[in-house]
């Protein structure tokens, strides 16, 4: 007779309201569903962009003399750090350039404090070519570099291709000779500081006269490289330029016989519109609402310097890149209203889904965290757990990271830290790897002693920590975690923060009794409610200077 096998021991499901299992996990996934109508809304959003239509004057970028002046820029001037020699020489060679089709230059001459050159001057040159309508195009390109190589395809290429651009519309030489009459003004602009994080377009563009009526930009930068094409539409703040800008560009690439070019994909556009950062010169413009991109053959980051010659070029890439950013500025001219403004937006594909789309759906997945807080909360307080122990945990551990902001703060203030304009940072800058290394291992010092001094405090002793303060731990967390959410706390009480800013303006008490005469609420940015008085809106609006 066989041995009877030993009985399978089972492994006992935990009973649902005990301490191992205080979430009731149906409400969690009930709550998961309310994702569901956010996210069909989301699919009924996307819809594929329509290009503007192609020029109808053929190209003439001559591939061939755009690169002879870039080799002549990179090798006259191979160091054009800002506020050198080179720079200087560089200024000239770009007017003197513009000066053989007789475009008279205008500049812009400012000092700024540069990290790892220190306090430098520097010069945006651009010049512009009056059109019948106001509204403004810029195209415009970095002539500087980071000293360490002669920079000729970032950025000789992106220069010189801005020089060749200026041809079409050259000043006659004679009374006679026709000229050619653009449809909107165009301003060709030559920036300074460009690879060190953009300084002369966020200049230009906080303080450009015509600034108001740029509508469009287009950013050249390293188009002369061996890499694929590739749109750069990130910004300094979570919006993305015009839909129809970027595919208009996506086309004018594809109709010169180029690939199709590069973009970040759907989880890089969501990190840039949840953290904006960008190391090209489109970022301050999109910040202030204007729709610009960014043309280039590098990635994310600008390339090597080391070894950037004028050897390396790629002619026919630039060629392309070239002709095809002759064939925006045509299509921009020709139909600028359908390209201005910008959004929120990732693409899928050749596809776009909009912004607001998204958060809907990023919002009503925060409902089973939401849920999930509130019931452990409720357990908490029906089993009678004490929760003020763990805030007084959670607040020794606050206050020890405060302590830790603070002492960078302070080590800042005593010149620890590397200082400059708050722009990014080019890692391709010897400052970028040049870490304060003594001042880091200082603040390592001063933070670790503090933690030896509260450890007592932040140190979790298991031997002396029952279930119930465990539990009453994570419930006092993800409350905490719901308080530091404020932009939830926005979106799910909107009335009553709208409320409480008519209250602050003293306008609410007005708007129900109509005795201020009148007041109109208005959008303005997303949940604001702006109060506007009679004598203002009376008031004709006051020219643009």
């Amino acid at each position: 007779m066989a041995p009877s096998l030993p009985p399978v021991r089972r492994r006992r499901r935990l009973r649902r309201g005990s301490l191992e299992r205080p979430v009731d996990g149906r409400l969690y996934r009930a709550a998961l569903l309310t994702a569901a109508i956010p996210l069909i809304l989301a699919t009924f959003t996307i819809h594929q962009p329509m290009p503007l239509q192609a020029p109808t004057l053929p190209p003439t970028f001559d591939a061939a003399a755009t690169a002879r002046l870039a080799a002549n820029l990179a090798n006259t001037y191979p160091n054009r750090t800002p506020g050198g020699s080179g720079a200087l020489g560089a200024v000239s060679w770009f007017r003197s350039q513009l000066q053989a089709y007789r475009l008279n230059t205008r500049s812009d001459t400012w000092e700024e404090s540069v990290p790892g050159l220190g306090r430098v001057r520097l010069e945006n040159l651009w010049a512009v070519v009056p059109g019948r309508s106001p509204d403004t195009i810029v195209i415009m390109a970095h002539r500087d570099d980071t000293g360490v190589g002669p920079g000729a395809n970032d950025n000789a290429s992106g220069t010189a291709a801005l020089v060749e651009l200026t041809r079409d519309y050259a000043r006659p030489a004679s009374p006679n000779q026709g000229v050619v009459q653009s449809a909107h003004t165009l301003v060709f602009l030559s920036t300074d500081g460009g690879s060190f994080g953009g300084l002369g377009a966020a200049r230009f563009a906080r303080t450009a006269a015509f600034r108001r009526h740029i509508v469009a930009v287009l950013n050249l930068d390293a188009i002369g490289g061996q890499g694929p094409p590739r749109l750069v539409i990130a910004g300094d703040t979570p919006r993305s330029p015009a839909p129809s800008l970027v595919a208009t560009a996506v086309r004018r690439i594809l109709d010169r016989g180029g690939a199709w070019p590069e973009h970040s994909g759907f989880f890089g556009q969501l990190v840039d519109l949840g953290f904006p950062f960008t190391l090209y010169e489109q970022g301050p413009f999109l910040a202030r609402g204007v729709s610009a991109l960014t043309l280039t053959t590098a990635g994310d980051r600008p390339p090597t310097a080391l070894g950037d010659t004028p050897s390396g070029l790629h002619a026919q890439t630039l060629g392309q890149l070239g002709e095809a950013a002759q064939g925006i500025l045509g299509s921009l001219n020709e139909g600028l209203e359908l390209a201005q403004g910008t959004s929120s937006y990732v693409w899928v594909g050749n596809r776009i889904v909009q912004g607001w789309a998204i958060e809907l759906v990023l919002i009503a997945l925060l409902v089973p965290y939401l849920v999930g807080a509130v019931d452990l909360f409720a357990y908490c307080r029906r089993r009678r757990i004490a929760l003020g122990p763990a805030v007084r945990a959670l607040r020794s551990r606050l206050g020890f990271w405060l302590f830790t902001g603070l002492a960078f703060e302070a080590f800042r203030e005593l010149g620890a830290w590397t200082s400059g304009p708050a722009r990014p940072l080019n890692p391709a800058t010897t400052v970028a790897g040049d870490w304060p290394v003594l001042a880091l291992i200082a603040l390592g010092v001063v933070v670790g002693a503090a933690w030896l001094v509260a450890r007592h405090r932040l140190v979790i002793r298991l031997r002396h920590t029952t279930p119930e303060d465990l539990l009453a731990g994570h419930a006092v967390a993800l409350i905490a975690g719901l308080a530091l959410r404020p932009r939830l706390r926005r979106a799910l009480v909107p009335a009553r923060a709208g409320r409480r800013r008519l209250r602050r303006h003293g306008a609410a008490g007005d708007h129900a009794r109509g005795r201020s005469g009148g007041c109109a609420a208005g959008r303005s940015g997303r949940g604001t409610v702006r109060a506007v008085p009679r004598s203002a809106r009376a008031r004709p609006a006051r020219p643009d200077p």
